[in-house]
């Protein structure tokens, strides 16, 4: 799962692709089924999450490795092609490698699930 902790000393990735609206859904399959039967299985792959634009427009996947080594060990191996170049037949692709240096959360014990106040 993804914990997401200034005190973790992970690599982040943050990789934004942009696409049709017509193929976001093809993008989204391509790299779930990438993740399930090859990146989750890498070593030192922590954790993944995947959203999709509401208008369509973009896929970001947040990716946490135990080191950039790890990552990019990853990438290099043969299995790893055929999934990027299936991305990249309907998506740009805008790779990004971050550390988290803090954390917030909310201090109101009381927000709906909208993000809204309660006012009670």
């Amino acid at each position: 799962m993804t914990t997401i902790s200034k005190d973790a000393k992970l690599v982040t990735l943050i990789n934004v692709f942009t696409v049709e609206p017509a193929n976001q859904q093809q993008l989204i399959d391509s790299l779930v089924r990438a993740t399930e039967t090859f990146v989750r299985h890498a070593q030192g792959f922590i954790s993944a999450a995947l959203h999709r634009s509401l208008d369509g427009t973009k896929v970001v996947m947040y990716a946490q490795w135990r080191s950039i080594g790890n990552y990019q060990r990853m990438r290099e191996a043969p299995h790893s092609t055929p999934y990027l170049q299936e991305a990249l037949a309907v998506a740009t692709f805008q790779p990004g490698m971050y550390e988290v240096v803090e954390t917030f959360g909310s201090d109101c014990d009381n927000a709906s699930p909208s993000g809204a106040l309660d006012s009670r």
